[in-house]
């Protein structure tokens, strides 16, 4: 789009004469404080008004000083902050008609014809009602001379976008709704804490975590610490779990010290019955004699600060919101904003209602596998197995990176199950030179199975990560039919294959960086690991090197946009990376903050992974191992393994709303070499935004609004959307 064409399209959105409400309702969610602050600055932003509504729906009822006006102040340091601080309630009186006409009458008193609602499906849906009967509640007020005709055709019709604020991520239409990873952190805490307790004393310990219709939280919670058994009420056990389970925990014996069963708060059987924590408790002891004990969570997974995932989140949804607002017409159906993929979409709201409705009513009627389908992509995972006899290596090489155990966890056990034989190589490409090669087999007692065991909550990789390019040889020694590599050097490997015939197999790359560096992917893993820690770090570094040309006057900018961002706030930091940034900041910043200093350096790698690199790296990993067996049955002739195209060495990677494995040689050309980055990085273009919260003094018509034009316009339709579900 021409640079006019860029003014004229930010000059239609406006925001002058309009006037915003922003409320939270329902249950609360970390993240929503993220949310409201982005539609408020990005409302303030755009020249409109934005308002709070204290309370949910019962201020909209009550009016008075539960409607006021938000200023840029009034959102500082609500960033990190749990929960919502407007405040949430339920409300019946805004079910009633009564209720909703007095909440017209006190929008209209203030102008207010946008409603940016954060809630669940039963907020969204009161909003949508609301909506629909605008037209009529202004007659109303007009009839009962609380308002002149004037007003209600000025006022005559009523905008409403949604956000999804619940931990349980139940809501159909979007991957992730603001506040489950957030969730998901504070049952992985406490899960981590309780293995060490565990393993000591050989106890089997039951969780009970939140979700009455919905098992995300328990099914990925499992995943992500690798569970023994998990019970949601989607997908409840066949008749006789009872037994499997017990067969499966008694296990134990033979070499695990502990076993984890995580329940979803509404986990039922196949007739309706509840399966309760304390019920599992007793059969366990009941059956098997196991020391055991139940740990309820209850209301702390909504506890704590936000996650930076969630924070990202709910910033990106607010301003998507805002500009959805600006954008619509008297004809423009309800929508709520939702996460596809990578990308932040527009969805019509009540199709997604009703589908989420559609899920609880299957339930109800037993049609248990097509709650699962309803649910979409995020449950309804399934993993089909085929039986090869193929012998599988996977090594890593670069910088250890959160959530390879998770990874090579996965891999190793979807391996087993398709009925290839296992090989672990130490040491990375080093290692496989030396012949550093260990087998995983089903037998748990061995040493190899438990690094397998125990692996997928620790840090970074198992092995020391180093390279190097003479172990041919090893590929005939090991009879090997397949490279898992995480995650470089595919591309060398590839060439190599002109020279050495053993390269010619299937050959598949898991991208695996805190720097999310890697070309073909939006997403990597560990890149949301201590991504809170790095931040400013980013902001320096990529900011001065990818405008080299310009790079003194934007430096002005930023330290007259931050002096003046300052002023005001009640609390005043700024973590900085350079000596030459940080002489700078400590020179212009005299009067107004105080500079400190900090090198975060190897930290970024440490501690335990995220549990959205766990359940990433686990899911990648199985979808990687179900290519293999694909590429391995396809280019078996002969007695042995032969594959040279380029669709047989593949990166998997996101690519804005899917999960697609990419031929490496095709992303050479779209690779910086020299520097080790993307030709094109996505994630730079929601600079604009941050320099829009973070009150930056920029216009639409500056280069960067090239970029939040496509971050905004290059959405998928409604209907390739709602197909992806």
């Amino acid at each position: 789009m021409a640079q006019t064409d860029n003014k004229k399209f930010f000059e239609n959105l406006t925001g002058a004469g309009k006037a915003i409400a922003v409320l939270t309702s329902g249950g609360d969610a970390q993240g929503m404080n993220a949310a409201v602050r982005a539609v408020v600055r990005m409302g303030i932003y755009v020249g409109a008004k934005v308002y709070f509504v204290h309370e949910g729906y019962q201020g909209m009822v009550d009016g008075g000083d539960n409607i006021k006006e938000a200023t840029w102040e009034s959102v500082s340091s609500m960033l990190q902050m749990g929960g919502t601080v407007i405040g949430s309630a339920r409300c019946k009186d805004f079910r009633t008609h009564e209720g909703r006409l007095k909440a017209a009458h006190n929008l209209v008193q203030r102008g207010i014809t946008n409603l940016c609602v954060i809630g669940g499906d039963g907020s969204l849906t009161g909003a949508n009602l609301f909506r629909e009967e605008w037209s009529g509640l202004l007659a109303e007020l007009v009839q009962q001379g609380l308002i002149d005709e004037e007003a209600a055709q000025k006022y005559s019709a009523l905008h409403i976008v949604g956000m999804v604020g619940s931990i349980d991520n139940d809501f159909c239409g979007t991957d992730m709704t603001i506040g489950t990873d957030s969730a998901l952190h504070r049952i992985i805490e406490v899960v981590d804490a309780i293995m060490t307790t565990a393993q000591s004393h050989q106890r089997t310990f039951v969780l009970e975590v939140m979700g009455r219709h919905c098992g995300y939280l328990a099914l990925v919670s499992a995943l992500a610490c690798g569970a023994d058994w998990v019970l949601i009420p989607e997908m409840p056990p066949e008749d006789g779990w009872e037994e499997k389970m017990c067969q499966k925990l008694s296990t134990r014996s033979r070499g695990s010290r502990l076993n984890i069963i995580i329940v979803a708060e509404g986990a039922i059987d196949r007739h309706g019955k509840a399966i309760t924590s304390s019920i599992v408790k007793d059969l366990v002891v009941q059956r098997l004699g196991f020391d055991t004990r139940v740990t309820i969570l209850g209301h702390v997974q909504r506890g704590g600060t936000p996650s930076a995932f969630d924070r990202i989140l709910a910033s990106r949804m607010g301003v998507e919101a805002v500009l959805a607002l600006l954008e619509t017409t008297a004809n423009t159906a309800a929508c709520v904003v939702s996460l596809c993929g990578n990308q932040s979409v527009r969805l019509p709201l009540m199709e997604c209602v009703q589908m989420t409705q559609e899920v609880q009513k299957a339930m109800d009627e037993k049609r248990f596998e097509e709650a699962v389908r309803l649910r979409g992509r995020c449950v309804s995972y399934v993993l089909f197995v085929t039986f090869s006899n193929f012998n599988v290596a996977v090594l890593n090489v670069g910088a250890p990176a959160a959530g390879m155990n998770a990874a090579v966890r996965s891999a190793v056990r979807v391996g087993i199950s398709e009925g290839h034989k296992m090989f672990a190589v130490s040491d990375g490409f080093e290692g496989f030179r030396k012949g550093q090669v260990n087998i995983y087999f089903y037998i748990p007692i061995l040493i190899t199975v438990q690094q397998v065991l125990n692996s997928v909550a620790y840090m970074g990789d198992i092995q020391e990560l180093q390279m190097c390019f003479t172990y041919e040889r090893n590929l005939d020694r090991f009879k090997m039919h397949f490279i898992k590599i995480c995650p470089e050097c595919l591309l060398q490997l590839c060439e190599a294959r002109s020279s050495y015939e053993e390269f010619c197999i299937p050959l598949c790359m898991l991208p695996a960086t805190i720097s999310n560096n890697v070309p073909g992917t939006n997403l990597s893993l560990a890149h949301s690991f201590k991504i809170i820690l790095i931040e400013y770090i980013k902001l320096y570094s990529n900011y001065i090197y990818i405008k080299k040309i310009k790079a003194i006057k934007h430096l002005q900018e930023h330290t007259h946009s931050t002096c003046h961002s300052f002023l005001g706030m009640t609390q005043r930091y700024l973590v900085i990376k350079t000596d030459f940034i940080y002489q700078l900041y400590s020179e212009e910043g005299k009067g107004v903050f105080d500079c400190r200093k900090n090198v975060l350096g190897h930290m970024q790698q440490g501690g335990a992974p995220s549990p959205f690199d766990r359940n990433f790296g686990t899911k990648i990993a199985a979808k990687a191992m179900q290519w293999i067996t694909k590429k391995l049955n396809e280019s078996y002739r002969k007695g042995r393994v032969f594959a040279n195209t380029e669709d047989s060495a593949c990166l998997l990677g996101m690519r804005q709303r899917a999960m697609v494995f990419q031929p490496v040689v095709q992303l050479k050309d779209k690779t910086d070499f020299v520097h080790r980055i993307p030709k094109e990085q996505w994630w730079l273009k929601l600079r604009p935004l941050m320099k829009i919260l973070a009150k930056y003094k920029i216009s639409y018509d500056v280069s960067d609004s090239g970029q939040l034009e496509h971050v905004v316009l290059n959405r998928p339709k409604e209907s390739e959307a709602m197909a992806a579900i």
